[in-house]
């Protein structure tokens, strides 16, 4: 029992010397004085895939078309306002996309930075209701761990990222990330419009590709920025490097098992149906992961075919 209250009384140290060298320019901002608040969302956020199943169990499936429309596209206008924001104020501020070291100055460029990162951090705990919004329409199929692990981790840990480095090489995988993110909701928009419009939606995998080019393009840019020497925190460089791996590992098994380990059986399908056409769909999700980190997961409908007659394509689900 000794080591256990020596143990959290030296983390609560730690922790009291930490905020010494935290960004003063962020710490009265909402959400940003302690953790307890994003660790609380995080919580009821994972205490909500517990008890929502649950709860709609032996209920009917909301709709939520006009919601998940409304919601969607508000989403493509806040990505791409970060994205402008970041990439704005680095080009006034001259940032370099090789090393930029953190400036906590008052500079107006600098806290314009700070300000677009916080609202990317905004951002990630939003997406949060991706996984309300499956659960509540009975999607449960969607909520997978790689969906899961991208929402939690990527709100959880951008706290850190505003509270120490809101600035510098922070800025590069977020702006990355923002741009997909408006690419990823403008889809889900569209798809969230109905059959008429899913039927020109023939870019949906192409989302994935996309994420999986991010993840990579985080990992040389970081280890670039290692072997640089840049002045930014280099045990932050190196859980980077981990936590894009992380990605490119569970994106790589969803798009294999998607669109890869599933074509043959669908090639066989197309020949003994005459060329019968399939309805498929398979919604991707980030970037949110790096930063970007797109990151989401993401499930493919199975198709459905009817020999009498043509079925209606179902709803494109998000992740």
């Amino acid at each position: 029992m000794e080591i256990v209250t020596h143990l959290i009384n030296d983390t609560i140290e730690f922790y009291k010397w930490t905020l010494t060298i935290a960004d003063k320019r962020v710490e009265k901002w909402p959400l940003m004085d302690n953790p307890l608040p994003t660790l609380a969302i995080s919580t009821s956020y994972l205490l909500f895939l517990w008890l929502g199943p649950k709860y709609m169990k032996n209920r009917e499936p909301f709709q939520l078309r006009k919601t998940l429309i409304v919601y969607n596209f508000s989403m493509v206008f806040l990505n791409f306002f970060i994205f402008k924001e970041l990439f704005m104020a680095a080009r006034a501020a001259s940032y370099s996309y090789i090393c930029q070291p953190v400036d906590y100055s008052d500079d107006p460029n600098e806290v314009r930075v700070a300000g677009a990162l916080w609202w990317y951090f905004v951002s990630k705990g939003i997406e949060y209701l991706d996984t309300v919004f499956f659960i509540l329409r009975k999607k449960f199929n969607q909520v997978t761990f790689l969906h899961v692990y991208h929402h939690c981790t990527m709100f959880t840990l951008w706290w850190i990222g505003i509270k120490w480095v809101a600035g510098g090489q922070s800025f590069f995988g977020a702006h990355m990330n923002a741009m997909i993110h408006v690419l990823m909701y403008l889809y889900y928009g569209l798809a969230s419009c109905g059959p008429k419009i899913q039927k020109y939606l023939w870019w949906k995998k192409y989302l994935t590709i996309i994420q999986m080019i991010q993840f990579h393009v985080t990992i040389g840019h970081t280890a670039l920025s290692l072997y640089v020497n840049c002045d930014f925190p280099h045990w932050m460089h190196y859980s980077l490097i981990c936590y894009a791996i992380t990605f490119i590992i569970l994106f790589g098994n969803f798009y294999y098992q998607t669109y890869r380990r599933q074509q043959p059986k669908r090639d066989a399908s197309s020949s003994s149906k005459a060329g019968k056409a399939l309805s498929n769909g398979t919604l991707n999700g980030l970037s949110k992961a790096a930063n970007g980190a797109v990151v989401m997961g993401s499930k493919e409908e199975k198709p459905q075919e009817n020999s009498g007659r043509r079925k209606r394509k179902g709803r494109a689900k998000r992740d």
